[in-house]
């Protein structure tokens, strides 16, 4: 008996075995990719920073084998941030046996417009914001101060901006995911719109260099997320059914009952 009931967790270990190999596998073939052009990438992540940088000023490398060692650190991080559909695809490929039918065509489409909205807020960060932000950083610096930023402090600050827009911009299936699990309702959020808007400012705040219109540009998108993912969530409340419903598939109780 004891046997019997360590089959399935031991299957289940060797599956998710296979799906992080699989996720590994897909990061390495990116950075080996890439990782000849890696000082290509760098050159294009800080270009939002050296078009706004005094003339005559250049960004400098501190550490002896910085010039080499963070390149290849941002050409990982790339990698990592280019194979996230197949990530996402290995954990769904994970929990659909887990999931009924029904439940299975509402989580695909929440994991492609999770992924698009990560590659959208990265992309509002480098073509909009990042221009103004360092515009505003580099003709605030007080007088008799040289520009030179270094390489490895400007790629940990613009990876954190990364990460920060790439998860503000998943608002909206946030509020998908809370309103299906029951945890509140569209017109719950409906009635709290005042609070959502100062929050959102607060953490545009929180998230971007002290200028107004970096503090916007985050704060007006995020709560035009927020009504999206409201209007959303409206196809997803009351979906969620009992484990015994019997009118979906189940291949793992079907296997059991029979």
């Amino acid at each position: 008996m004891a046997v019997d009931d360590t089959q399935p967790l031991i299957s289940h270990l060797i599956e998710l075995r296979k799906r992080l190999m699989n996720c590994m596998i897909s990061v390495l073939i990116i950075f080996l990719a890439l990782v000849y052009f890696a000082n290509d990438i760098y050159q294009l992540i800080s270009a939002p920073l050296i078009k706004q940088m005094p003339h005559g000023a250049s960004m400098i490398a501190t550490d002896v084998a910085s010039p080499f060692f963070t390149p290849i650190k941002l050409t990982i991080m790339v990698s990592v941030i280019l194979s996230a559909p197949v990530i996402l695809y290995q954990v769904w490929a994970f929990i659909a046996p887990a999931l009924y039918r029904h439940e299975r065509r509402l989580v695909v489409p929440l994991l492609v417009s999770s992924t698009f909205l990560f590659y959208i807020g990265m992309a509002f960060a480098y073509f909009v914001v990042f221009p103004l932000a360092f515009g505003f950083l580099t003709r605030t610096a007080p007088a008799g101060v040289v520009i030179s930023t270094d390489i490895t402090n400007y790629l940990d600050f613009v990876m954190s901006l990364f990460m920060a827009f790439g998860v503000a911009f998943e608002v909206p299936v946030a509020i998908v995911l809370l309103c299906w699990m029951g945890v509140t309702t569209p017109a719950d959020l409906k009635k709290k719109r005042p609070y959502i808007l100062v929050g959102a400012f607060v953490v545009g705040m929180l998230l971007t260099p002290p200028d107004i219109f970096s503090q916007t540009l985050l704060a007006v998108p995020m709560y035009l997320l927020f009504e999206i993912g409201v209007f959303c969530s409206r196809f997803y409340v009351g979906k969620r059914r009992p484990r015994d419903t019997s009118d979906d598939e189940d291949p793992d109780n079907a296997d059991s009952a029979s």
